[in-house]
Formats: C-alpha cells, sequence, structure tokens
C-alpha cells in the first residue's frame, strides 16, 4: 500500500507554527516516499467553531507551498474532506459498536453528569471519571433493562454513545518516534464517540475517517498520545489494521520554559501564526510571519529544524532538499526551542538566494507602505539587491532601503557626524567637485575617498563615515560606491551641499 498522511486541524482558531510544523512533516514524509498528502478539516466541534479558521488554515499551507494532494477545493477518491459533510457515516460505526459490544448508549442529564463528579471529588477521587467502575451507577443501557432503553430512544430522550473501555488491559502502541508506549486500561474513561446534538467525537470521527481514507501513518504532536489507547481500542473493536503512529514534539519558548504560546511569542517579539489573523470577533489582528517580512522559503526551514536532526552538518535547504532528506527516524523525542534570532538568519540566508524577479515579487506588497508616494521598480530592485546583505527579512530590507531614497533629516545627520572642522568642510567640497566632475565608477569611490583624507589630514575610515551620515543619516550600510551609485550623482551632490550649508548657517 502506498504512503497516505493526513493533517486534520479543526476551524477552532487560526493556524499557528505548530500547527505548520506538523502540516509540514506530514508533507515531507508523504513527497518523501512518493505518497499522499491529504487535508481533512475535522469541524465536527460546532459550539467551538471559528468563522474564518478554515480559510485562515489554508491560506497559510497554500503561502507556504503546502499543497494538498486531496482535501476541501481539490476532491479526491475518498472525500467529502469535511467531518461535517460526513455525518451520516458516523452514526453507523457507533451503532455497529453497539452492537458488538464495545459501546453503549447513555442518558445521563449534564445535571446527574454534574452531581455524579461532586460525588466522587467529595469522597477523595480528584479526577471523576465514567469509567468501568462507575458506569454501573449510572443511566446507561448497560444499567437500564433493554425496554427501557428502547423506550429511552425511541421517546427521543438525549443520548451518547460512549465506548466500553475494558477493564484492567495493558493497550500498547507502537510509535515511529518514541518506540513502544504503554497504558493501563484502568486510567482510561469511556469517551464519548457520539455526542446528542447528532455529531461525532473527534475519537470516533478520526478512527473511521482514517480508515475509510486509507491513512497508513498519523503523523501529529505529542498532546494526543494520551488519546491514541483509545484509537488502539476502535481498530481492534471494528477489526481493522492500525495506521503507523509518530507523536511529534512540542514547540518550546525561546528559554525553554514550556510550550510555545500566543502569549510567549509576543513577549519575545514574534508571531506565533504563518500569516495575518483577525479575530472575527473582537477584530483584533495578530502579524504572522509573512507580514513581518519572512518568506515561505525561510519558514519552512526554521520549522523543519524544530525536533527534526538532518543528516547534513548544515542549516539551510531547500524545500527539494529537506523532501529528499527527510525521515521520522531523526525526529526526535525532546522539545524544540524556537530561536527567532536564528531564524532570522535563516530566512535572511533564503533571501540571498532569491532571484531579483522573486525578491520584487515578495516585496511588491509592502511598496505602498514604505513608499507611499510610489517608486521606479527597476531603482528599488537596484537597491534591495544591494541592501538585502544587511535586512533579515523583506520588511527590514525596504527599511533600509527606504533610507537611501528619502533625504535624511538634518538635525539627525548633525546629531550623527563624527567630528566637524574646516578640514572635513574642505574634504566634503572636493569630494562633491570629484562627483560633479566625473562620472559615478563605484569602483573608484573608496580610493578616491582615501585620497581626499590624506590630502586633508583625515583619518579614512572617519570621512567615509561622514559621507555615509551625510547622505544616509545612518551609520551602517552598504559600501559607499554602490550606494552613491543607487541615490544617483545629482541627489549625492545635493545632500553633501545641503549639509555644508547647515553646518555654515550655524556658524
Amino acid at each position: 500500500m502506498s504512503v497516505r498522511v493526513r493533517f486534520a486541524p479543526s476551524p477552532t482558531g487560526p493556524l499557528h507554527i505548530g500547527g505548520v510544523r506538523t502540516a509540514l512533516f506530514n508533507y515531507l514524509f508523504a513527497k518523501r516516499n512518493n505518497g499522499k498528502f491529504i487535508l481533512r478539516i475535522e469541524d465536527t466541534d460546532r459550539s467551538r467553531y471559528v468563522p474564518g479558521a478554515e480559510d485562515h488554515i489554508k491560506e497559510s499551507l497554500k503561502w507556504l507551498g503546502i499543497q494538498w494532494d486531496e482535501g476541501p477545493d481539490v476532491g479526491g477518491h475518498y472525500g467529502p474532506y469535511r467531518q461535517s459533510e460526513r455525518v451520516n457515516i458516523y452514526k453507523e460505526y457507533a451503532e455497529l459498536l453497539v452492537k458488538k459490544g464495545h459501546a453503549y448508549y447513555a442518558f445521563d442529564t449534564p445535571e446527574e453528569l454534574e452531581a455524579f463528579r461532586d460525588r466522587l471529588r467529595k469522597s477523595g477521587v480528584p479526577n471523576p471519571q465514567y469509567n468501568s467502575i462507575t458506569r454501573q451507577y449510572m443511566r446507561n443501557s448497560l444499567t437500564l433493562p433493554a425496554e427501557e432503553v428502547k423506550r429511552l430512544i425511541e421517546s427521543g430522550t438525549p443520548y451518547v454513545i460512549r465506548i466500553k473501555v475494558p477493564r484492567n488491559r495493558e493497550i500498547k502502541f507502537y510509535d515511529v518516534i518514541r518506540g513502544w508506549v504503554s497504558f493501563n486500561s484502568n486510567e482510561l474513561d469511556d469517551k464519548v464517540l457520539f455526542k446528542s446534538d447528532g455529531f461525532p467525537t473527534y475519537h470516533l470521527a478520526n478512527v473511521v475517517d482514517d480508515h475509510l481514507m486509507e491513512i497508513t501513518h498519523v503523523i501529529r504532536g505529542e498532546e494526543w498520545i494520551p488519546s491514541t489507547p483509545i484509537h488502539v481500542l476502535l481498530y481492534e473493536f471494528f477489526g481493522w489494521e492500525m495506521p503507523k503512529f509518530a507523536h511529534l514534539p512540542l514547540i518550546l519558548r525561546p528559554d525553554g520554559k514550556g510550550k510555545l504560546s500566543k502569549r510567549a511569542a509576543i513577549e519575545a517579539g514574534f508571531p506565533i501564526y504563518a500569516i495575518k489573523w483577525t479575530d472575527p470577533k473582537t477584530k483584533e489582528e495578530n502579524p504572522g510571519f509573512r507580514e513581518i517580512g519572512f518568506i515561505p522559503e525561510g519558514l519552512i526551514n526554521v520549522l523543519a529544524l524544530l525536533g527534526w536532526h538532518p543528516p547534513e552538518d548544515r542549516e539551510i535547504y531547500t524545500i527539494e532538499e529537506l523532501i529528499q532528506y527527510f525521515e521520522l527516524e531523526r525526529v526526535g523525542k525532546s522539545g524544540a526551542q524556537f530561536n527567532f534570532e536564528k531564524a532570522k538568519w535563516i530566512n535572511q540566508q533564503h533571501i540571498l538566494k532569491l532571484s531579483p524577479e522573486k525578491l520584487m515579487a515578495y516585496a511588491r506588497p509592502f511598496i505602498k507602505e514604505f513608499f507611499p508616494e510610489g517608486i521606479e521598480e527597476s531603482k528599488l530592485l537596484e537597491a534591495m539587491l544591494v541592501m538585502r546583505e544587511r535586512g533579515t527579512t523583506i520588511r527590514e530590507i525596504l527599511e533600509l532601503t527606504k533610507s537611501v531614497f528619502e533625504r535624511p533629516e538634518i538635525e539627525q545627520v548633525i546629531n550623527l557626524l563624527p567630528e566637524w572642522n574646516d578640514n572635513v568642510k574642505a574634504a566634503l567640497q572636493d569630494f562633491i567637485n570629484y562627483i560633479e566632475s566625473e562620472e559615478l565608477d563605484p569602483s573608484q569611490i573608496p580610493t578616491k575617498i582615501k585620497d581626499i583624507a590624506k590630502k586633508w589630514e583625515l583619518k579614512k575610515g572617519k570621512f567615509m563615515l561622514t559621507i555615509r551620515v551625510v547622505l544616509t543619516g545612518q551609520k551602517a550600510g552598504p559600501p559607499l560606491g554602490e550606494l552613491l551609485k543607487i541615490i544617483g550623482k545629482n541627489e549625492v551632490v545635493n545632500r553633501l551641499k545641503l549639509v555644508l550649508n547647515a553646518k555654515e548657517e550655524r556658524k
């Protein structure tokens, strides 16, 4: 059987980078093994459904280039791919488990369940469970006469269907990443499989869909490990072959102290989402990595290294190389800390590899923000190709580029000048004369600056810094020759004269 994996998010909120990493690992595994990557939307929890969440999930994956082979908007032979469109399937399988004696009807009202939990807490049970012991004292088809069960169902009395977890059994499964994992059934409760609202719970729908869609490997976060023994029992009760399981390690806060959360990410100064999310209720906007200037190639590389250890001693990988090298056996058990500074460095390495056309394509959505009056794209691209050596994101590069095209404030320049005296003034005038009389040749600029500095007994480094500050209001940037070429001959002369005149007026 060929490899088939799925990413099955619930549209109960936006897709954070932990979920993106899960999707990515499924995608890489599928492509590595010439298999299929399926997107399935698990939207049966209608009480927690968030409008716009499904679109956010799909747009996030599309922006990153994680394209599903089967799923919503794509189709496939195993659809529908939204669980809300498959509801009629699950009731049949829940009833089958009841007939087999592996599940039962429970008629307990919310009030009765709360009273049951209160009694257990008062008797010293900290975590009350509806299980193989306590179910004997509740209203269900295991304790009620068959006639009464039939009457309750026919009269429309609300009920749920619960799995009948066997008493004192070892339940174990093999995890590709963690090895054998074992649970005692006494630790488990009789999970609800089918709710009174006519919708299945995650446990039933997940297992039924994975079987019907012929999923061969279930690759998901480690938070699902406690649920897996219930799934193992369901496969056993149905008589189905289990897929292979692989539970991914957590993504940790930068300090390593706990799971990376939205709050922890905000405190550390980076997003938790791949792309922007606007809360439909509060209208609060949360920028994503796309909005702060990351490119898909960079973020994919960053996420791939969170828990997966490549076979080669390097950190920069294209998506094609990740597919070539990806193996589940190289995924670790321990949580992986998110290092934002390292993430920016990785992103920069991918920006440096971009073709000029692709660099401009990634910059285009930001141009209006940085250049509201507009700018000629050819000039902007020329500057960006120089500035990308110094920026880690598209936004940083555009910010640096903006400083080239905008004249700096005179006060800013004067405050940053390393020194000012008659020799500096004379040297700048010589430099103006040179620029006005010659064609700009970036390769000759350093030599000319050195000659002028020597003539006026100035330190070359300080004189170069003076020119840079006068032209950009910044103390750092690209080589002066390239900088002058981008700014242009006339504008260079104008900026130099403006500062000279300003200093004269302040005498």
